[in-house]
């Protein structure tokens, strides 16, 4: 029984000292963030407004760029807000937004964002658009 005691007392020691080891613990990494651009178009009036929306996918910069104008002389308000599923609550913007004019923006979290376009009393007559939004 003593020898038995023994052998079990030594089997165990043995095996936790081979469960050592000096190899360097790997942490996995967070992946590398994939930039989304998004394209929305639409046809803005005379005193008219535009709204879209878009969901954030994690924290970081958000840009709108207004990509294409009918009228390339035009100028609009280009902003960037949080969408609460039925308003824009505006956070940045830029009343004096031309062809390739860019608004750039933080998402602090994750959540539903949206570009709104509007006359800022400039248009003399309606405008196709585009506008690329780009976020994470």
């Amino acid at each position: 029984m003593r020898y038995f005691a023994t052998f079990f007392i030594l089997l165990t020691a043995t095996t936790f000292i081979a469960c050592g080891s000096d190899d360097p613990v790997d942490i996995p990494s967070q992946p590398t963030p994939v930039t989304v651009t998004e394209t929305f178009s639409g046809s803005l009036n005379v005193n008219g407004a535009r709204i879209h929306s878009f969901a954030v996918e994690r924290p970081g910069t958000v840009t709108a760029q207004l990509k294409t104008l009918s009228d390339q002389a035009a100028t609009l308000g280009v902003s960037l807000g949080t969408w609460n599923g039925s308003a824009c609550a505006i956070s940045i913007g830029k009343t004096d937004a031309v062809l390739n004019t860019t608004v750039v923006g933080t998402a602090q979290t994750a959540g539903q964002f949206c570009v709104w376009l509007n006359d800022v009393g400039k248009l003399t007559a309606g405008i196709d658009y585009s506008v690329d939004v780009t976020h994470y």
